[in-house]
């Protein structure tokens, strides 16, 4: 049951859209903002308000997940249709979206008087009315995807003066009739790759304006009189290859600008200095007190310490990209997770503690000079605490022992999670503890793939004598891999389990192979097995005391038949729960995607 005339009304607005349209959450969010159906605040505020109102959506069958988006099924949005077609309490509709029309007629706008919200979108249609259309209560109207439109007549928006919502992107205007200037209670334009839209009339009547959305278009210049737009707040700039600059002092005067675009532009802010009248990163940062989404290209490093790095605690998300050095920012503040891409560590070692330091994710992809970090670190008693996540990919670093002093202190105490991805010269993850100072204490995820030297997994000795939180082990394409645990000689080895409370392990590619652990060694909490091309292991740790806890073993089944038991039962006790799967690898892991919400990311491009 739906409760309240908003939820009712923001449900009614997802029929708007075409059948089975991945509906965009922010987008949706953006829509119910502008026609008040949430609240006022700050952006951020709105969208946790828009997706608790989604959430009631989907917990009510209303609306079904579709990852970052939503959509109706068929049959309730056919109800949500006829309700918005009868509806009297301000979501009456006209819903014509995405049902092939080459044109809209005058006759489909009878009783025109009497809509809130008109839908047109993904059609066919070529060419709009050369009439005013009376739909004076209207708030929304989507025109989007009528790829084949390249004109709006000036008399067709006359009639719609208390429009909230325009939506022509991805259709084909050339420009924008005049009469949009009369729409003075306009809260969101959206014109997303209009391709061949290269200007915008004035703008500066249009002063309720909240949403601007010109990505994809051609403009060369910001639309005249948009330092007016006192009440704008989200600016989309993003893919406009034509755009080459911004005047100075244009965004500063957009007081209640919350979130700045300007990705993959021809516009690339200097960072100080505006003889040649571009806009500066100096000058931009006098919006941050407000900006919380930032997202652009600088020609140079804003920041030498890391003391200058402090405002961008004050962002939820930022993407900044470095067009001289070659590398990119990207930070979303409530998941602190960064990546580090193309970058020499070593060279940055002013700074690069502070993205360790504020980070509970951290990548580096392609980097070099991360041994000679490490060093840095020990030497100043680094300790980054809050660092949960490390993933480190195609790093040729040949981490070895360091030089100098021994770590006092274990750099990464609460590590949860380590990913390592071709790492070709590293030969154990035991060459980060002992003179790295790892020490692997709170480690409960390990994933290796592609490191080609690697002949053990970790090496049990002084520093390390068992994995007491480890939960998940996957190894993949490791040629040389012989075992997964190596004990030192001459060391008192523990009685203990190396992983007394592993779950999962899953290993592929390792044709050489052989032992997972000390014969007489059994893990108690083992419960998923699985082995691919891995036709050397002959053992695993399983008994009749331990077989119990396990759900499922995948594997080949002529590496099953070769496995050795120590009796027949446990054998036959876990007969049942081997699934035998095809001969083969389980492809290789993209490690980006570790991330489903990435906070940091720089990438330093050669």
């Amino acid at each position: 049951m739906l409760r309240g005339n908003n939820t009712k009304s923001c449900f009614l607005y997802c029929c708007l859209f075409t059948e089975d349209f991945e509906i965009g959450i922010r987008e949706l969010v953006t829509y119910w903002r502008a026609e008040g159906l949430i609240g006022e605040g700050q952006n951020c505020e709105d969208m946790d308000e828009g997706i608790s109102l989604i959430e009631n959506l989907k917990d009510s069958c209303l609306l079904e997940d579709d990852g970052g988006a939503v959509k109706m099924h068929d049959v309730v949005r056919d109800v949500a249709i006829w309700i918005s077609s009868t509806s009297e309490d301000g979501c009456k509709s006209l819903v014509r979206s995405g049902i092939g029309l080459s044109e809209i007629s005058v006759g489909e706008f009878s009783n025109s008087n009497s809509l809130d919200r008109v839908s047109f979108m993904g059609n066919n249609i070529t060419r709009l009315p050369d009439c005013m259309i009376q739909c004076s209560k209207a708030s929304v109207l989507l025109l989007q995807d009528n790829h084949a439109l390249d004109t709006i007549p000036e008399k067709f928006l006359q009639g719609f003066e208390a429009l909230k919502v325009l939506n022509l992107g991805g259709t084909s205007i050339r420009s924008l009739p005049h009469s949009l200037l009369q729409l003075r209670d306009l809260r969101v334009l959206l014109l997303r790759y209009c391709r061949n839209l290269k200007e915008l009339p004035s703008l500066g009547t249009l002063t309720k304006l909240r949403e601007l959305d010109l990505q994809g278009t051609c403009i060369a210049n910001l639309p005249r009189g948009i330092e007016n737009l006192s009440e704008l707040r989200i600016l989309d700039l993003d893919d406009t290859e034509k755009l080459k600059s911004i005047q100075p002092g244009i965004i500063s005067k957009l007081s209640c600008l919350e979130r700045l675009s300007i990705w993959r532009s021809g516009c690339r802010f200097r960072l100080k200095g505006e003889e040649d009248g571009q806009a500066t990163f100096e000058g931009l940062k006098s919006s941050f007190n407000r900006l919380n989404f930032l997202s652009t290209t600088l020609n140079g490093i804003p920041w030498e310490k890391s003391e200058d790095l402090s405002w961008i605690n004050r962002m939820s998300y930022l993407y900044l990209c470095f067009q001289a050095q070659g590398w990119s920012v990207e930070i979303t503040i409530e998941e602190k997770r960064c990546s580090i891409e193309n970058l020499n560590l070593s060279l940055s070692q002013e700074w690069i503690g502070w993205f360790w330091g504020n980070s509970s994710s951290l990548g580096l992809f392609d980097c070099t000079g991360l041994v000679e970090v490490l060093e840095d670190f020990i030497k100043s008693d680094a300790n980054f605490a809050g660092l949960k996540s490390l993933v480190i990919f195609n790093c040729p670093t040949n981490l070895g022992r360091g030089e100098g002093c021994a770590a006092r202190c274990d750099l990464l105490p609460n590590l949860e999670e380590l990913h390592l991805f071709n790492m070709i010269n590293l030969n154990s993850i035991s060459e980060l503890s002992g003179h790295h100072g790892l020490r692997f204490h709170s480690l409960k995820s390990i994933e290796v793939e592609s490191c080609s030297q690697m002949k053990c997994l970790l090496s049990c000795g002084d520093f390390i004598q068992t994995l007491p939180n480890l939960e998940v082990i996957k190894v993949n394409q490791c040629e040389n891999l012989e075992e997964l645990f190596n004990n030192e000689s001459g060391q008192n080895i523990s009685p203990d389990p190396m992983v007394p409370k592993l779950r999962i392990l899953q290993l592929g590619n390792l044709p050489k192979f052989e032992t997972l652990c000390r014969h007489e060694e059994t893990w108690p909490c083992l419960e998923q097995v699985e082995v691919r091309k891995c036709k050397g292991l002959r053992r695993l740790p399983l008994t009749n005391q331990n077989a119990g806890t396990i759900k499922e073993i995948k594997g080949e089944s002529e590496w099953w038949g070769a496995l050795e038991w120590d009796d027949d039962q446990t054998k036959s006790s876990l007969l049942p729960l081997f699934h035998s799967c095809k001969l083969g690898g389980f492809g290789q892991i993209r490690a980006l995607g570790l991330w489903p919400k990435v906070a940091l990311l720089i990438v330093f491009e050669n």
